[in-house]
């Protein structure tokens, strides 16, 4: 759905009712303020200017008439009457609804609502407010970073800086289409989350996206866990069982750390891409597959296909469109907006929902090289509210970035080449010259690991 510009305030008691529905809206409002009673209402439409309100009709424990949401429905009518309003109702207040739809209400929701029912809803009253059809270019939003993406797990948060607004460029062109696609990126950056909006904006969205993380299969389950088994196959196949890709069938499918398959099961991979279809374990019909394919690492597959590791034909054949996600520090203008809605988030699932970064707090966040990245910025920061004395986060209570880190980052590695040597001389210390789990860490043969040894010098 196209991003609209538009400010809705929620007024509801629930606060993990504000949570849910904040991020539900946010990929669809660029404004999103949410207030646990309604005594706030007057203050937030002086300094808001709400387009939409949210509203439940209950707020006093043990009072269920629903009469408090039709009073402010009348508070907000009388002081800001171009407001639309939308009530918040449960099912035995339908009635109450419709007399508030008498006094001005625009529509109601009924608890436990419907997600599209909601977004719907919603769209429909703020075009009313403010004429249909108004979306917004995430680029030219200026309001701090509120709405100009998602930051929950499975939510995309694009941000404006450069390179981002130049990666959704391309994703918002190959989305509708089935092209296979590889997401790079460093750990924490949010590659699940990408492929998962890449999945919203497709044709395909009408089923979920199904995650495969490659790296926790075990080699003697791999087919079956792919490609299904029927009964017999073996000791524990008491029924038959359809594998991954039959369950994303007319999905999308997201196979997550394609690095580290092994090359003998990539060939097996590859074969089932190839065809189109896959055979269950212990069976012989050919099963016909529909899916799109969308595969991330945090590894380079290209010098691994020079070391012998990764299949060349394999890596053409999920590469069609490549997408390199950045690291949080190449996107220095992203950190404060970023934290700032993982900040309302964990202040509404903590109860500070008045708290805020202070100045020195917000340089300090910009200035941490953060090498986890978004994962990491994300804990940081709820750790922050969780720790924090009074209703601002300062400086010392950004605990992130890894400052004693004496690494060089990664952009400063001049060749892959030295990123990988690092990564091995790294990893040899961690494990105390284990090469055995040296190999298996790095995902590579112990001769893989040995011949790497000897050309860097280590």
């Amino acid at each position: 759905m196209i991003k609209r510009q538009g400010t809705i305030l929620i007024v509801d008691d629930n606060r993990n009712i504000l949570t849910t529905v904040r991020m539900l809206l946010e990929p669809i409002f660029d404004n999103i303020t949410t207030i646990a009673t309604p005594n706030s209402i007057p203050a937030k439409l002086r300094e808001e200017h709400p387009d939409v309100v949210l509203l439940d009709m209950n707020f006093s424990s043990g009072i269920n008439s629903g009469n408090e949401g039709l009073y402010w429905l009348r508070e907000i009518k009388s002081l800001s009457p171009k407001t639309e309003v939308v009530l918040f109702t449960a099912y035995a207040d339908i009635q109450l609804a419709v007399t508030g739809i008498k006094e001005g209400a625009a529509d109601f929701i009924v608890k436990p609502f419907d997600n599209e029912k909601m977004i719907r809803t919603l769209v429909e009253a703020r075009d009313k407010n403010n004429g249909a059809n108004n979306p917004v270019d995430n680029s030219a939003n200026k309001n701090g970073g509120k709405g100009s993406g998602k930051t929950s797990q499975g939510a995309m948060y694009w941000g404006d800086s450069e390179v981002m607004n130049n990666l959704r460029n391309i994703v918002e062109k190959v989305a509708a289409t089935d092209a296979n696609i590889l997401i790079t990126g460093e750990n924490g950056t949010g590659k699940e989350v990408l492929a998962n909006e890449i999945h919203r904006l497709s044709t395909r969205c009408g089923k979920k996206m199904l995650p495969v993380d490659m790296g926790a299969i075990t080699e003697t389950l791999f087919e079956s866990e792919l490609f299904g088994h029927v009964k017999g196959a073996f000791t524990d196949a008491k029924t038959d069982k359809p594998g991954k890709f039959e369950l994303a069938n007319g999905s999308t499918i997201f196979l997550d750390e394609i690095g580290n398959l092994s090359y003998g099961l990539q060939a097996k991979l590859l074969t089932a891409l190839q065809r189109r279809s896959i055979v269950r374990v212990g069976g012989s019909t050919q099963i016909p597959i529909d899916v799109r394919l969308v595969c991330a690492t945090n590894r380079n597959l290209q010098q691994m296909v020079s070391d012998g590791e990764f299949r060349e034909d394999l890596l053409y054949r999920i590469n069609t469109i490549h997408l390199e996600l950045p690291a949080l520090r190449q996107r220095k203008a992203d950190i404060v907006p970023l934290a700032n809605r993982f900040l309302h988030q964990y202040a509404d699932l903590y109860n500070k929902v008045s708290i805020r970064f202070s100045e020195e707090a917000e340089k300090k966040l910009t200035s941490l090289p953060w090498y986890g990245n978004i994962r990491e910025l994300q804990h940081a920061v709820e750790k922050a509210v969780i720790l924090a004395d009074g209703g601002i986060i300062t400086a010392e209570d950004i605990d992130g970035g890894n400052p004693t880190r004496k690494e060089k980052p990664l952009e400063e590695v001049q060749t892959l080449d030295e990123m990988e040597s690092r990564m091995i001389e790294k990893t040899i210390k961690e494990c105390e010259g284990n090469l055995s789990v040296v190999a298996a860490r790095l995902g590579i043969s112990r001769q893989t690991l040995y011949n790497k040894i000897k050309r860097y010098g280590l």
